[in-house]
C-alpha cells in the first residue's frame, strides 16, 4: 500500500466532482463546502462527458488536483431493463474519459465512485471486496455493473501501469436529497415513497410493490457516503476498491412498512410477483472501512424521514426522469 494522504489532503487543492448535480455529486459539493479547497464543476451542457475530445480538454485547463468521479446514467430495475445500451455505453464513456482526461492532466488522485451491483448475484453475505468477478451478475442490471466493473479495473490498470493513484469506492444502495422520483427510472427507495405518498393522497387502499418484497437490501444516506468518499480521498492509497455502507440491511417489506409509517399512510401491499426480485440479497462486508477509521452515523429511520421532508418541498424538481 502507497502512503496515505492525511486529513489534511484536499486543503489548498482544486477539486473537481464530476457529475455534481445528480445525488451523490450534490452530497459530496455540500460535504466539500466545509474544507478549505478550491472546488470547481462543469454541467453537462459545457462539456458532454461522454465525448472524448472536450473532456480531455476542459480536464487539461481546468487542471484539477483531485477528482470524484461520480458522473454516470443511472437507474433503477425497470430503467437498467428498458436501457441497457445506454447504461454499459454511456457509462463506459464516461469512466474513460474522465479517467484518461485525469491521467493526461496529471491529477493527483481520482476516487471512482462505483456500485455494489458489481458483485455476483448469489455472493456468500456479507459480500467482501474479494468476491468481485467469482461468479454470474445480476441479469437486471448487468449492462451497469459491467460499466462500472470496467472502471474499476481501468483504475487498476492505470496504477499499475502507469503508477496513478486512482481508487475505487463501491456504495451500497443510497437514498436521500436530489433522489429521483420518477417512477419509470428511480431506485426502489424513492419509488416506493412516491407510490405510497400518492396512494395517500388519492384515497387508495392498497400500493403494488414489484416482485415477493423478500429481497433483503442495505441503504445509506447519500450524506454518509459522500463523508465516506471525502474520508477514503484522504486516508487511503491501494489497488483493490472498497465497500461503503452500513453493514446492515432489511427486506424490501421491511422497507415498505418504515416508509409507510413515516408518511402517515395504512393501506396494505400487494406484490407483483410477474415482476423480477432482482439479487436475492445485497449487504456488504465494510470491516475495510471501518478499519479505515469511518462508521456511517445516519440511521435508516431518521434518514428516510429527512428524504421525505425533502421531497415534500421539492416535488418537481425530485419527480425527474433523468439521473445523471
Amino acid at each position: 500500500m502507497k502512503k496515505t494522504t492525511g486529513p489534511d489532503a484536499l486543503a489548498g487543492k482544486r477539486v473537481w466532482v464530476a457529475g455534481h448535480r445528480g445525488m451523490v455529486g450534490r452530497a459530496l459539493v455540500r460535504n466539500l463546502e466545509r474544507v478549505d479547497c478550491d472546488l470547481i464543476t462543469v454541467g453537462r451542457e459545457e462539456v458532454d462527458l461522454s465525448r472524448q475530445r472536450p473532456t480531455e480538454d476542459w480536464i487539461a485547463e481546468a487542471a484539477p488536483d483531485i477528482v470524484f468521479l461520480a458522473a454516470a446514467v443511472v437507474g433503477g430495475i425497470h430503467a437498467n431493463s428498458a436501457h441497457p445500451a445506454a447504461f454499459i455505453y454511456d457509462n463506459l464513456a464516461i469512466q474513460c474519459n474522465v479517467i484518461e482526461g485525469a491521467r493526461l492532466s496529471g491529477v493527483e488522485r481520482l476516487v471512482f465512485l462505483g456500485s455494489s451491483c458489481i458483485y455476483p448475484k448469489l455472493a456468500t453475505q456479507p459480500i467482501s471486496e474479494e468476491a468481485i468477478l467469482t461468479g454470474p451478475l445480476e441479469p437486471t442490471n448487468q449492462w451497469y455493473a459491467m460499466a462500472k466493473l470496467a472502471g474499476i479495473k481501468l483504475c487498476q490498470a492505470y496504477r499499475k501501469d502507469y503508477g496513478c493513484d486512482f481508487i475505487s469506492a463501491m456504495p451500497t444502495n443510497l437514498y436521500g436529497p436530489h433522489d429521483n422520483f420518477d417512477l419509470e427510472s428511480s431506485h426502489v427507495v424513492p419509488a416506493l415513497m412516491r407510490k405510497i405518498h400518492d396512494a395517500k393522497h388519492a384515497g387508495r387502499d392498497s400500493v403494488t410493490i414489484w416482485g415477493t418484497g423478500k429481497p433483503r437490501r442495505e441503504f445509506m444516506h447519500v450524506d454518509d457516503c459522500a463523508d465516506a468518499l471525502v474520508h477514503l480521498a484522504c486516508n487511503y492509497s491501494d489497488d483493490l476498491h472498497v465497500n461503503v455502507g452500513w453493514g446492515t440491511d432489511l427486506s424490501i417489506c421491511e422497507l415498505a412498512k418504515m416508509i409507510a409509517e413515516i408518511i402517515g399512510y395504512a393501506g396494505a401491499f400487494e406484490y407483483d410477483q410477474s415482476k423480477p426480485d432482482g439479487t436475492p440479497r445485497k449487504l456488504l462486508d465494510v470491516s475495510r472501512l471501518n478499519a479505515s477509521g469511518w462508521t456511517a452515523g445516519i440511521k435508516l429511520r431518521d434518514g428516510l424521514r429527512q428524504t421525505y421532508a425533502w421531497f415534500l418541498e421539492n416535488r418537481e424538481s425530485g419527480l425527474r426522469g433523468k439521473a445523471h
